[in-house]
């Protein structure tokens, strides 16, 4: 049997890439036998924006019984890179899968690939370029630095749209055949709820739920969200509930100058936290419809919660995203950052009262189908040295 190790952030740091690891491991383990490298600290935790949920058991979601985790390596501490070293001589994968959607732990990616001399290394882009850290000069050095040394060492890259693609061909100059599209799978771990239950236990009425979920950063583009609300008809928006639900990272003076300011502040709900797992299915349940006003982005966890839903959604027609979501019917796409559009979709979705829609065929055996496809071109070359 073909051995896997993959390499992702622990549910300490709780995330999307996170979650994403997890379901991988976990489809994997149905016809590979897998192990995984967890990141227990990122960096200095003062430094994390969601300092406050860092450690806390926020979600249900775990790794199967058979799936082997070695779940402590930290950014800065060479005692846990040698656990992960004898975790990996131990295990003796055949490839190695690095999630990337960070520069911040680019060392240990390279790390491991150094350990795994003997494995093939398939690197997974999740993010291309992160604008908060392109933006800071010694962290934009450091990405480029270590990302450039951390690709020449990968043996195949994926990524979840054809745009990231052209990306990462574009900025790292790899072959494009050396670069396979696989699509992200549907988060639907989420129990299903119905809609009245879910409104009462979030304190709604029976108000028309616009949601907004995840964490707020400037590309988010929910100012823009807040405005097209605003400028919608006075009969509608007295009767809707603009929802936003996310911790503000960054923005958060945009956002709250946005709302003070918006006619119908009273009808807006701002809950300024990381939302844990149990709570998530009523927020969905409870939303009528799920407004995603990116201006730029590669892929959304929010979205593929939302299309498990089967909610309607209004989504800027950015990135990946237009790739991703243009086989859901339940997809309005509007050019990011146009107020208008948002607003006249919002008021669409409101008049028509469509859904549920059914989910997109995208579900986690698809997605290790296609891994394996891409693991069969990979020939393993032995096993580990002894000695590092």
């Amino acid at each position: 049997m073909t051995k896997i190790c993959i390499v992702g952030p622990s549910k300490k740091f709780l995330s999307g890439i996170s979650y994403y690891t997890i379901r991988l491991a976990n489809s994997l383990a149905d016809g590979y036998g897998v192990s995984v490298v967890n990141f227990r600290d990122l960096l200095p935790k003062f430094m994390f924006p969601g300092s406050k949920h860092v450690g806390k058991d926020l979600s249900d979601l775990d790794y199967r019984s058979d799936v082997k985790v070695f779940n402590g390596m930290d950014y800065n501490n060479p005692l846990t890179w040698y656990g992960a070293y004898q975790f990996l001589k131990r295990e003796a994968p055949d490839v190695v899968i690095l999630q990337w959607w960070t520069s911040s732990v680019a060392h240990m990616h390279l790390i491991i690939s150094l350990f795994s001399t003997r494995a093939k290394t398939v690197l997974e882009f999740h993010e291309v370029v992160d604008p908060l850290e392109e933006s800071i000069l010694p962290i934009r050095l450091y990405s480029r630095a270590m990302g450039r040394l951390l690709v020449r060492r990968a043996a195949q890259y994926v990524t979840h749209s054809e745009s990231d693609k052209k990306l990462v061909v574009s900025k790292y100059r790899i072959p494009e055949e050396k670069v396979q599209v696989i699509p992200h799978g549907l988060y639907d771990q989420y129990r299903q709820v119905p809609q009245a239950e879910a409104r009462q236990k979030l304190g709604l009425d029976s108000e028309y739920v616009i949601l907004t979920f995840g964490l707020i950063r400037p590309y988010k583009g929910i100012p823009n969200l807040i405005k097209a609300f605003g400028d919608m008809p006075a009969d509608i928006a007295n009767s809707s509930r603009l929802l936003i639900a996310g911790e503000i990272w960054e923005d958060r003076e945009a956002v709250t100058q946005a709302i003070a300011s918006s006619p119908y502040r009273d009808r807006i709900t701002l809950v300024d936290s990381y939302i844990p797992d149990d709570s998530i299915p009523l927020y969905f349940n409870a939303a009528d419809v799920v407004s995603l006003p990116y201006l730029r982005a590669s892929q959304s966890g929010v979205a593929h919660i939302a299309m498990a839903f089967g909610k309607p959604i209004v989504v800027s027609k950015v990135g990946g995203l237009e790739e991703s979501m243009a086989d859901y019917a339940g997809t309005l796409f509007v050019p990011p950052g146009d107020v208008g559009a948002i607003r006249d979709a919002l008021v669409r979705v409101y008049a028509e009262k469509p859904g549920p829609y059914e989910p997109p065929k995208r579900g986690w055996d698809t997605i290790r189908e296609k891994y394996g496809a891409l693991i069969s071109t990979l020939r393993p070359v032995g096993r580990y040295h002894d000695k590092v």
